[in-house]
């Protein structure tokens, strides 16, 4: 699993982004793809699937401190 920091996530639009904690690399998310709800600054874990568009964040998971 991989960590990483909520950059941007628009409730509205369903989608946002997640800066990877290890390679400083920006993912697009999508709602679909988010177990709850996450907003920005927030610590979560995920996965990196490839799609049509480059990799995109999958079993995104917040983080409890």
């Amino acid at each position: 699993m991989r960590t990483g920091v909520v950059k941007f996530f628009n409730q509205k639009n369903k989608f946002g982004f997640i800066i990877d904690n290890e390679t400083q690399k920006e993912y697009y998310v999508h709602a679909k793809n988010v177990e709850g709800s996450i907003t920005e600054k927030e610590p979560v874990s995920f996965e990196l699937k490839a799609s049509n568009r480059g990799d995109e964040c999958v079993q995104v998971k917040k983080i409890n401190a």
